[in-house]
Formats: C-alpha cells, structure tokens, sequence
C-alpha cells in the first residue's frame, strides 16, 4: 500500500513538470497504457486470495481514476495555453478517510496471531457436497446435529456450506501430516435474522495433525491465542461439549463483562475424520478448533447486535477505528 502512494505521488509531480501534448501522453502511457505501472499491478490481482484481491483492487483503481483526473485536468490547461485558475475564496473541505470495517479488522487480527504461531491459512468453495460439508466430518443422513446447521441446498445436490470445516477435509485429503492450518470463510445457515443470528457470517477454523498431539497442545494453543486477543490478565475456563468430529470435546470461555461468554468450541479430531481422509488414526492424532468473526468482534468491541455490521451505518462504522 505504501509503494502504490509512493508510485500515485512520483505521477502527480511527474505531471505538474509537463509542458507538451506529447509529453503528457507519454506519462499517461507509462502509468495507465497496456504495459503501464498501474495496469500490470491490476492484473497481478487474479494471483492473490480473495481478501487481498478486494483490498489491493480497491486501492489501484481509486489511484487510476484519480490519475485519469489529473491527466484530463493537465490536458485543459496544455490546450487552453495557461495554468488552471483556482478560486482561493472557496469554502475549503475536509478529507475524510475511510475504516477498516470491524469483520475485517478482526478477521486479520485473528489470522496474524495464528500465523506467528505456525498456522498457514487454506481456503476453499462456498458451494459445496454433502460428502465435505456433512459426511466426511461424521455427520451422516438423518443425524441430528444436521438439524442445527440447516442450510440451502441447490438443484444439484450440493448446498452452502455451513462451516469451514470442509476446509479441513480436502486439506487432510491433499497433504499428509504434519498440517497445521486455519480454514477462515463465508458460511451460511437458515438462521432467522435476530441480534445474535444471520443466515450469513464468518468463521475461521483451525487443524493441527501429527503424531502425539493431545488435548494439552489444544489447549495451550488456545489459550496463547486468546491472551493474544484479549488480555493476558483474561480468565479462561474448558468446559465439556459435543461435536460429532470430535471426541473429546469442548468449549472455551472467557470472562468479561462480569459473566462467562462463550467463544469457541473446539476438541479432539475423531478418528473415523481421519479415516475419511486416508490418515492412519493409529499414527496420527489432531486438533481441531472453530469461532465465529462476528461473535469474537461482538465481545471484543461490546457491540450487541449482529445487524449492526451489516447495516454500513457510517455512524457505528466510525466508531471502530485504529489498527
């Protein structure tokens, strides 16, 4: 981001030295012609995730539109032989800058601690098969923990996923242990819309599997990860659940606001999840762990209602900045 400013600025002075029609053609070609600065970076985008590609995008055409101004402005003043008037009277304006929406702020908090810790980042397909999103994970037809990751399903046969965890399965399927990875994406369930629900939100998951992993490693893994969140002076409590991909399982708390708050689940990955993925469960063990952005930078900005990050309210927006 730095260098494309620097390269928006080297453009401006370039053009304010300008004297000539042809000259000024020159420039416009060297920044925004087929092999032009701007255009290359433009295309080096279909090479980068989805994220990146949102935010770097965004970025190189806010520079091309506003370089694409200064040459039709330049251009005037060439033709008309003279310097563009200003109006120094005019009422001036303040500049106001944007924010990083709350979602992404979190989501790159969240992926930057996991990364030091070792994790890479996998991602995969919103529109998935019933084998990735259900079967594979030891969810099979008709058991009811379906019941609550109801979803949409497609004319196909296939559906959107309801988690990440799919993620996970085609990563075991591809690679062989050691993996240590966090699955973040869109996911989508036929929730009512209410101050805690969405029928769309955003997870991020993580794996580890290798030989001897415990539930120890599970743990200090987490707790690293949430001192790192939060606080270090945070209070931390495990407490038993039920997952049909792991066994054992559990849910992770932490203490704030005068009360417990669940945070994430989490567990023991189950040895027929292995199997499903050709990996020896006699050899190999792992860990597997899941959150909700949305819920993580509900408790962490005190914001009661999930509607609020979907409303692009500049008000509320604004009130989530830095970083």
């Amino acid at each position: 981001m730095h260098n494309l400013d620097e390269i928006k600025l080297i453009a401006i002075e370039e053009l304010k030295k300008i004297k000539t029609i042809e000259e000024l053609y020159e420039i416009k070609s060297k920044y925004l012609g087929k092999e032009g600065i701007i255009t290359k970076r433009l295309k080096t985008l279909r090479d980068l995730s989805i994220e990146e590609r949102r935010i770097l995008g965004s970025k190189l055409n806010e520079i091309k539109e506003l370089l694409e101004n200064e040459f039709e402005m330049k251009k005037e003043e060439i033709e008309e032989g003279g310097e563009i008037k200003y109006d120094i009277t005019l009422v001036g304006y303040k500049r106001e800058f944007g924010n990083i929406h709350p979602i992404t702020r979190v989501y790159r908090e969240i992926v930057d601690i996991f990364k030091s810790m070792g994790f890479s980042i996998e991602e995969g397909p919103e529109v998935e098969s019933d084998w990735y999103n259900f079967t594979a994970l030891n969810i099979p037809k008709y058991h009811p923990a379906r019941d609550m990751q109801d979803t949409f399903y497609l004319e196909n046969g296939k559906l959107l996923r309801t988690h990440t965890s799919p993620i996970q399965i085609r990563t075991m399927e591809k690679k062989k242990p050691p993996i240590r990875i966090v699955a973040p994406g869109r996911v989508f369930r036929r929730d009512e819309i209410d101050s805690t629900h969405s029928p769309v939100f955003h997870q991020l998951e993580g794996l580890y599997v290798d030989k001897s992993v415990s539930i120890s490693d599970l743990k200090g893994t987490l707790e690293s990860f949430i001192y790192n969140l939060f606080s270090k002076d945070i209070k931390i409590k495990f407490r038993p659940s039920y997952f049909p991909f792991t066994e054992p399982s559990l849910e992770v708390l932490i203490y704030k606001n005068n009360r417990w708050l669940e945070i994430l689940g989490a567990g023991i990955v189950h040895p027929k999840v292995l199997e499903n993925c050709n990996i020896d469960s006699k050899v190999y063990k792992g860990f597997a762990f899941g959150l909700g952005i949305e819920r993580i930078a509900m408790i962490k900005y005190n914001i009661n209602d999930i509607r609020l990050f979907y409303e692009n309210d500049i008000r509320f927006l604004k009130q989530i900045k830095g970083g």
